[in-house]
């Protein structure tokens, strides 16, 4: 990802900034996720075609996961080895959203829209917090 393109999509030259913004925007939007999965695992379930209690213990999982990433994303400087963490676990999401659905899942059409669509953005965050993390690192 060029620095052009990285400062633009986190309106901010400044890497550390753009670091901690995909970190926040990271922890909104799988908060909001994770959420909602929780709290409405039933409605949710039967329109992806997911199982509820599977949605449940997911949102729940994505909640708190969520609550780490905003405690990242607060902190003057995240440090390395935790925004690492984030991009690895964003990844192994991404991948294994992907191997759900062919392996196991067997959503509705909904499920098989939203499925990619979210492992896509999962994927995103993860490239947007390492290209931001290897700029930090560069010092530049």
């Amino acid at each position: 990802m060029s620095q052009a393109l990285l400062a633009g999509l986190a309106r901010t030259s400044r890497p550390q900034s753009a670091l901690r913004r995909f970190l926040a925007l990271d922890a909104v939007v799988t908060g909001a996720n994770g959420i909602a999965y929780a709290l409405a695992s039933g409605p949710l379930g039967e329109f992806l075609g997911i199982d509820a209690g599977l949605l449940r213990a997911l949102g729940l999982l994505l909640a708190v996961y969520a609550a780490g990433v905003a405690r990242l994303a607060s902190r003057p400087q995240p440090p390395a080895l935790g925004v690492k963490l984030v991009i690895d676990i964003n990844a192994v999401w991404a991948v294994l959203s992907l191997v759900a659905l062919v392996a196991w899942l067997e959503p509705t059409t909904a499920g098989l829209v939203w499925t990619p669509l979210q492992a896509a953005t999962v994927g995103g965050f993860a490239l947007a917090q390492w290209a931001s993390l290897r700029a930090v690192a560069r010092g530049a």
